[in-house]
């Protein structure tokens, strides 16, 4: 794999060296968390501690961080049993519990009429564009966020939001739901009460002791400024494309976007091929969300921005990371334009 180039971090990311050694010393702690016992308390004191740095690093109050098995059950949590309106913008983790009937714009920002009882993402995993969350929004999916733009959960004016530990370096199968004090959460899970009662059944010590390290690395990457060289590289990429491919579309490029997240489109050219070559090439993208069990199928995004079925089927995601090199941008353009070059000549 070492010839190989990863340029699909908002699909997932690499584990960071920091999170694979809290997971190894969690591994070690043999304590169910509810046990009064030492080895219990040993093993509360490890998420208590998780809690804290995510939540020092979320901008919220540890006593507001719900741990869960991901982000999608962090919103199954918010969402379920309400009558919650977005955007077809949203992740199908959101769109599955929600009236989908907020408008969207051609540059994919969201007009939201009733804040109390809707959900917008605060960015985009296709695209990549950021949305000002309105105040007393009830819902917001912040897993892309977090971790690559500074703000803090105490200031965003949302009640709820999920997040997940494989979006910034943990491990997959672990997330949080953040919500504000005093607000009224039911457990879809019961049992021992664990969570604050709001989420029964015996901690993922190992995940979350992870995700605690995870959370804690990028937002010391984020004050570092990390993030502002990869936003040069994706801007170096997009840049090396336009200037040979005129026909491509940058979607989302005119509005406030995450700054490693190019999303783009060839007419007459399928994603789901684009994503093959590339392969193929050794680089690794995407095509849309890939939450749909392998399946690539036409962005539901896109198709929400105003572009039709055929457009939003031709579009890839390029998403970079911390580790993502110049030189790794530069080959993956050249590729790209070599193929699409082969794309034209076909076409005629």
């Amino acid at each position: 794999m070492a010839d190989r180039t990863y340029l699909d971090w908002n699909a997932t990311t690499p584990l960071r060296a920091e999170v694979r050694a809290a997971m190894i010393a969690a591994m070690d702690v043999v304590g169910n968390p509810s046990s009064v016992h030492s080895e219990g308390r040993a093993a509360k004191a490890l998420i208590e501690r998780a809690r804290a740095q995510v939540a020092a690093a979320l901008g919220a109050e540890g006593q507001d961080v719900v741990f869960t098995s991901g982000a999608t059950e962090a919103a199954a949590l918010a969402l379920a049993g309400r009558e919650i309106h977005c955007a077809g913008v949203e992740h199908d983790a959101v769109r599955s519990w929600c009236i989908e009937d907020l408008p969207v714009s051609a540059s994919g920002r969201i007009t939201v009429a009733d804040p109390a009882h809707s959900a917008v993402q605060l960015a985009n995993s296709e695209t990549g564009v950021v949305q000002e969350l309105p105040e007393g929004l009830w819902f917001s999916d912040l897993t892309q966020g977090f971790g690559k733009i500074p703000f803090a959960f105490n200031w965003l004016g949302c009640t709820a939001g999920a997040i997940s530990a494989h979006k910034l370096g943990g491990p997959k199968g672990v997330g949080a739901l953040v919500v504000r004090r005093g607000t009224e959460i039911a457990a879809q899970l019961k049992g021992g009460g664990q969570e604050m009662g709001r989420r029964a059944g015996t901690e993922n010590i190992i995940g979350i002791a992870a995700f605690g390290a995870a959370a804690q690395a990028a937002a010391h990457d984020l004050e570092a400024g990390i993030w502002g060289r990869v936003e040069k590289l994706r801007n170096i990429l997009e840049n090396a494309i336009a200037d040979r491919a005129k026909e491509t579309i940058f979607v989302g490029k005119e509005s406030h976007r995450l700054p490693n997240t190019s999303c783009f489109l060839t007419p007459g050219w399928k994603g789901e091929t684009q994503v093959m070559q590339m392969d193929l090439g050794g680089f690794a993208v995407s095509a849309g969300s890939a939450c749909s069990s392998g399946k690539v199928r036409s962005s539901a995004a896109l198709r929400a921005m105003g572009f039709d079925e055929e457009q939003a089927g031709c579009a890839i995601r390029v998403s970079l990371g911390p580790d993502t090199r110049e030189e790794d941008v530069m080959r993956f353009a050249e590729h790209w334009l070599k193929c699409e070059g082969k794309h034209r000549a076909r076409r005629g």
